[in-house]
């Protein structure tokens, strides 16, 4: 495959392009250890001698759903769509905030053409591409969103001639200063939010920003490399994904596929840790072919200094971001924070590859009202989540003692720990979300084709099991978990799947997905989500937009509000084709809500031009609450 072609594929496309998983076809074991069809019919769900894994709620909920009844939703539920537009329900109005390009300091007034993008001397004066997840932040009255750029598409923003692969320093430092996290002021006025242009609290962290190791890792041999020789301060933040806040108001961003920014120009080093998470000799985006810290050739440790959760302070836009590795290194997704019994703090977090793990940090010391809680996020203990077919659970500590590895080894090769305590291998564990008004949580397993056919990148079985029930799951499913003694800092807990996506218009077995799936609001590949303060919780999806075969009828990708009482799920927007949707927040006045559309097709929004991903407002038109 040509380098020009790599850019076209997805993450998940170029980690196997580059590194086929073996062939371990394991169909008749997983007709013997799986569903029975039989017993999924008529909505139930069997896992041998399992019980059904739905809630009580979810019988009922289709009926419900196909009378017309909204339950708790104030709003009447959408179909679905297949143009190039955002559509939202009746009484509702949605408008652009922000694009990919847009000034956010005067200076950069006129930097984006629809013809040639952004220059690298402006890229990082802009809002940047591929809007990912966000959250919004009260400092001192003002309204401030911190939302991540995931990745840049090459071929859009370089010169034609380059054909998406960068062709000297000038271009790669383009691509860097696009990535990374925007912070920007945001405003009410009377044609809506707007960006708040040359606000103190605007900021663009990127791939060149200088911030702090810290947590055991700090200064540790792994981390330590030719321009750093202590260990200390590293350069960038990359392919942020999904988000988190903590309880003191800092923004957490997660680095996911930083794998595919590495490659070498010489030989390979050896180490398990390289296939582990995808090292290869090649990067996505030619990084290593003009910058020395990205060819591991030159700095084997480089890449061991990325894959964690980057702590951001709103409010100061002279702090230096923070690098929290006692939080693990891995493809993260997002960071939920919650706090147990005790005051302890506690972070839900998911490694978004086929068959890899979810994942629980516990800190030691406990977070009291109006405390900096940093670092807290420095010392305590992980976990890697164990679900059993009876739907219990169990978080099983990533400790020497249970790894065979030291605690260094264990934060910077965490999948690894993972495999040697025998977490289950799931599907994607993508974005987690906590209940503010239950002491539960969920997580969104986006889809997996590879379960049930090959081992995930460690070599683990990938069998079917109870809480990943399908094989060739191209749909995915949302499960949810209720911790002992209603703590979140217990080691055990009650699990159950809130829902599995599917097609009930092409299958009548487990893949027309649970009963709470129908007709009017089918869709595949739960990603992001996020409660509102009501309970509700909202759904994004990240999946198929081809709407044929498999996913007919399901349209452009969508966002869903679903009822964790009933069971019911129903559509509330449908964003332009090709694009996903993601990264959710409201404004102070919960009145608006902010979501992020990545990577749509054509010319949306402007009609002209490139294709732009945004960040867009949505809000109810008789000025009630929204969320």
């Amino acid at each position: 495959m040509a380098d020009k072609d790599l850019v076209d594929l997805s993450w998940d496309e170029f980690d196997e392009a580059r590194d086929p998983r073996p062939e371990e076809n394991q169909f008749d074991q997983v007709v013997e250890r799986a569903i029975s069809r039989r017993g999924f019919l008529g909505g139930a769900l069997a896992f041998g001698s399992g019980a059904a894994v739905f809630g009580s709620g979810l019988m009922s909920s289709t009926t419900a759903a196909r009378a017309g009844g909204h339950g708790k939703f104030p709003f009447h539920p959408i179909g679905t769509a297949t143009d190039a537009a955002v559509h939202v329900p009746e009484g509702y109005k949605s408008q652009v905030l922000v694009r990919w390009g847009d000034a956010l300091w005067s200076e950069a007034d006129g930097a984006y053409s629809p013809e040639t993008g952004v220059s690298a001397d402006m890229a990082d004066k802009v809002f940047g591409e591929n809007t990912d997840g966000m959250e919004l932040f009260d400092v001192d009255g003002k309204e401030v969103i911190a939302v991540n750029s995931e990745y840049v598409n090459p071929k859009i923003n370089l010169p034609a001639a380059s054909e998406g692969v960068p062709q000297n320093a000038d271009e790669v430092k383009l691509l860097k200063n696009l990535q990374g996290v925007t912070v920007m002021e945001v405003a009410l006025g009377d044609a809506g939010y707007a960006v708040v242009k040359d606000s103190p609290l605007n900021r663009r962290i990127t791939h060149e920003t200088e911030m702090t190791i810290a947590g055991p890792l700090a200064g540790h041999a792994l981390v330590q490399t030719k321009a750093d020789p202590a260990g200390t301060v590293v350069k960038g933040t990359m392919n942020n994904c999904g988000s988190g806040r903590t309880l003191w108001n800092t923004y957490l961003t997660c680095e996911e596929n930083f794998n595919g920014y590495f490659g070498a120009t010489g030989d390979m080093p050896e180490g398990e840790g390289y296939k582990r998470y995808g090292i290869k000799g090649k990067g996505r985006y030619a990084y290593e072919q003009f910058d020395p810290r990205y060819d591991i050739s030159n700095e084997p440790n480089e890449p061991h200094r990325h894959g964690f959760i980057t702590e951001i302070d709103p409010s100061d836009p002279t702090s230096t971001p923070v690098k929290r590795t006692a939080l693990g290194r891995f493809k993260h997704e997002n960071a939920e924070m919650a706090q147990a019994k005790d005051g302890r703090i506690v972070v839900y977090m998911g490694d978004d590859e086929r068959g890899e793990y979810l994942y629980r940090y516990v800190s030691n010391g406990i977070w009291t009202e109006g405390q900096d809680g940093g670092d807290l996020l420095n010392d305590g203990q992980l976990y890697v989540a164990k679900f059993n077919d009876d739907q219990t659970g169990e978080w099983l500590a990533l400790t020497p003692e249970t790894t065979g590895m030291d605690t260094a080894e264990i934060l910077c090769f965490t999948r690894m720990a993972a495999s040697a305590v025998g977490g289950t291998t799931m599907d994607r564990p993508e974005w987690v979300a906590s209940n503010p008004v239950k002491v539960e949580a969920y997580c969104a397993l986006t889809n997996n084709k590879n379960r049930g056919v090959k081992p995930n990148a460690g070599g683990d079985d990938t069998a079917v099991n109870a809480v990943n029930p399908r094989e060739t799951n191209n749909y995915g499913q949302i499960v949810r978990w209720t911790p002992a003694d209603e703590n979140h800092a217990a080691d055990s807990f009650a699990w159950d799947l809130y829902v599995m996506a599917g097609n009930p218009t092409i299958h009548s077995d487990a893949y027309a997905g649970s009963a709470n799936v129908n007709e009017g609001n089918m869709f595949n590949s739960p990603d992001g989500m996020a409660f509102d303060s009501t309970g509700l919780l909202w759904i994004q999806t990240d999946g198929n937009y081809k709407n044929e075969g498999d996913f007919a009828g399901m349209g452009n990708n969508q966002m869903l509000v679903g009822d964790p009482e009933s069971g019911e799920i129903v559509r509330f927007m449908t964003v332009p084709y090709g694009a996903e949707v993601t990264g959710l927040c409201w404004s102070l006045d919960r009145k608006v809500a902010f979501v992020g559309i990545q990577h749509p097709k054509g010319q949306w929004p402007d009609g002209n031009g490139k294709p732009r991903s945004s960040v867009v407002t949505v809000w109810r038109e008789d000025g009630a609450t929204i969320g």
